[in-house]
């Protein structure tokens, strides 16, 4: 008895444990090596000294550039505004960036009659891109803007916005932004028009600034990862560290011919994704700056050559918007299969180290939620689908609880019996087992399997922006956000005490009285967790306590009926 309980409690104190470090470590990075960021200027060169220089090959570090502090660059001058079917797009002249982004769909965490700000100037938030190269334009070039359609109305499918650098050399340069009706995917390209007589050799980057802030009501009890992150196939999905870059010594990939680098915050992602098989160097570097840290994180890829007299087009598309799964796994198709090759970006989808377990999860959820069209009913069904799951396993732990429960009182005497003798009281207990067929572990085992599918489960609900706003009934109006009345938790904390009253006691009074303390542990805890993960717990406590109410009745009527006198 002494042992099972002992064995219980320290699985219950493992799982608390392994969250807790969770939410405060989350995927913190590996130990790491510098890598140096910005590029040199050659001399007599008009390049920006702000933005980053390529290597002479592309395959090799990028060297830091001597007594050149960059700090973050957040225009102030004209912008225009650019509205989709998805989002509205504040486009600065100076330097032609994206400086806001507002998604339609999506509401603000903490004002819910805003429309949510991906990119803003409260986080210094903004994707950049420019050319390297003599006299060609960088993100601190001033466009003028072409005149044109603003927004994507009637059944335009696609919508351009043409900023015009002023020409340098012979050599005319068009930032082009394409806007494409119901994506989140923005292209972004260059025309270069060579009218000199030498031809344009360049390179562009493409980079995102932020600071180092978490966004708007990030809780601090569920912490989720915010930062940059590569992916190459060499190296898969490489997650960095703000402080790793700030400190010089972010560890990722910077040289390959795949791959993507993005901006990962919860629920929200911005990645720029070169075409496949292009050479391409991503950098990392810190941001001087008198308000707050910053960072930028981007990726330099060769330009076509220009010959005097041609043209060229080139362009990197950027996705900026929510974690869609199915958005995302439909982006990482080849180009020829309908994506744009960004193989790898549904990692940013972060289920941590249960991902094979929780991703099945969560694809169950959808095609549930497919069905009622409700997150919350979908929760609910996927929870009694899951304890039917593992019926069999309930039922050997239940059973297994309602026979020591029956001789609980005989563990007792025995404790009195033997207090002095240890050794005794282990050898009649084991006697008792034996004879009363009676595993000491068989109520916690079946636990021990369940908790890695509760985990899996934990980070597919806290992961999914599909959940975020999402109404379940009555004042539970969003399944991403505590409940407003502790009403849930209220419910999960009395579920947990009667579940323990189900439980045998254990005769060890202090173990007793952890076992009485452990609901209102973990109620405590769950009073800020989201509705949705509270949800899940209690109908899983719910149908236990079902479950266990009937597994108990039959055993109890099964042993009364053996020891009724016979006629």
């Amino acid at each position: 008895m002494d042992n099972r309980r002992l064995l219980l409690l320290l699985v219950f104190s493992f799982s608390l444990v392994m969250l807790w470090d969770a939410w405060q470590k989350y995927n913190q990075p590996p130990p790491v090596a510098p890598i140096a960021t910005a590029g040199a200027v050659a001399p007599g060169s008009t390049a920006d000294p702000a933005a980053p220089q390529p290597s002479a090959s592309l395959h090799s570090p990028v060297p830091t550039v001597p007594g050149a502090a960059a700090v973050p660059f957040m225009p102030t001058g004209e912008t225009v505004t650019i509205r989709t079917d998805l989002f509205v797009a504040e486009i600065s002249a100076e330097g032609g960036d994206i400086v806001r982004l507002t998604l339609d769909e999506y509401k603000d965490t903490e004002s819910k009659s805003k429309d949510f700000a991906l990119f803003d100037r409260r986080h210094q938030y903004a994707a950049q891109s420019g050319l390297i190269g003599e006299g060609l334009p960088s993100h601190k070039t001033v466009f003028s803007v072409v005149p044109g359609d603003r927004e994507l109305s009637g059944e335009a499918k696609t919508l351009q916005l043409r900023l015009e650098a002023a020409p340098s050399n012979g050599v005319k340069v068009t930032k082009i932004y394409t806007f494409t009706r119901g994506s989140y995917l923005i292209d972004v390209g260059y025309e270069i028009d060579n009218g000199g007589e030498k031809q344009v050799a360049a390179h562009a980057y493409y980079q995102l600034q932020r600071d180092t802030a978490p966004p708007e009501g990030e809780s601090r009890m569920v912490m989720t990862f915010t930062g940059p992150a590569v992916y190459t196939e060499q190296e898969k999905f490489q997650k960095v560290d703000f402080s790793a870059v700030e400190a010089g010594k972010a560890k990722f990939v910077t040289q390959a011919d795949n791959g993507w680098i993005a901006m990962i915050q919860h629920y929200f992602v911005a990645a720029w994704v070169p075409p496949e098989k292009l050479a391409r160097e991503y950098y990392m570097r810190k941001l001087d700056s008198a308000t707050s840290p910053a960072i930028t994180a981007g990726v330099i890829v060769p330009v076509p050559v220009a010959a005097p007299g041609a043209k060229v087009v080139f362009s990197v598309p950027l996705y900026a918007g929510p974690q869609l799964q199915s958005k995302l796994d439909h982006l990482a198709l080849p180009t020829s299969e309908g994506g744009i090759g960004a193989q790898g970006l549904p990692l940013v989808v972060d289920y941590g180290w249960l991902t094979i377990i929780a991703a099945p999860i969560f694809w169950c959820l959808q095609a549930i939620h497919k069905v009622v069209g409700n997150w919350g009913w979908a929760i609910v069904l996927l929870t009694v689908g899951i304890k039917l799951l593992f019926f069999p396993l309930s039922a050997a732990s239940y059973k297994s609880m309602a026979k020591m429960r029956n001789v609980t009182p005989l563990l007792v005497k025995l404790k009195e019996r033997h207090a002095g003798d240890r050794q005794k009281l282990n050898q009649e207990m084991m006697e008792l087992y034996k004879r009363e067929k009676i595993n000491p572990l068989g109520g916690c085992l079946p636990i021990v399997v369940q908790i890695p599918v509760f985990i899996a489960l934990y980070w597919a609900l806290l992961g999914a922006v599909e959940i975020r706003d999402a109404p379940w009934i009555l004042w539970i109006t969003d399944l991403s956000a505590s409940d407003p009345y502790y009403v849930l938790p209220v419910i999960m904390v009395v579920t947990m005490l009667i579940q323990t009253r189900l439980n045998p006691t254990p005769p060890d009074p202090i173990q007793a009285k952890v076992m009485m303390m452990m609901p209102f542990i973990f109620g405590a805890m769950f009073f800020f967790f989201p509705a949705g993960l509270v949800l899940y717990w209690v109908v899983n406590n719910t149908l236990s306590i079902a479950q266990q109410w009937q597994i108990t009745r039959m055993m109890a009527g099964g042993a009364k009926a053996a020891n009724d006198p016979k006629v």
